[in-house]
């Protein structure tokens, strides 16, 4: 038994990563790089040359690719939501009313 060569999975139980990219991120880019197969459609049938098109969609494909590492470095797997859902915290819960604390 000593000598039986078993591969370990290590990889149970944790989320997807591809690339550096962790959990929801991946989506988010996949997302992205369809609504920009959109957009370039939608530019070459209005008439703007091909070689526009490919450069502002390239120049856009960068900036989105940065801004979805960017926010899988500072938030990780889960702390894009986390961080959305502080904002929809009240400050503070106030009442004018009595109403609520009265048994009855």
């Amino acid at each position: 038994m000593g000598n039986s060569v078993y591969q370990i999975n290590k990889g149970i139980n944790q989320s997807i990563e591809f690339k550096g990219l962790k959990a929801q991120y991946i989506w988010y880019l996949g997302g992205g790089v369809v609504l920009l197969m959109i957009v370039f459609s939608i530019l070459y049938v209005i008439g703007i040359p091909s070689i526009v098109c490919v450069g502002i969609i390239a120049v856009s494909g960068a900036l989105l690719v940065m801004k979805i590492y960017r926010m899988s470095n500072t938030y990780g797997e889960y702390g894009l939501m986390k961080a959305l859902s502080k904002k929809q915290l009240p400050t503070a819960v106030r009442t004018y009313s009595r109403k609520v604390f009265r048994m009855e």
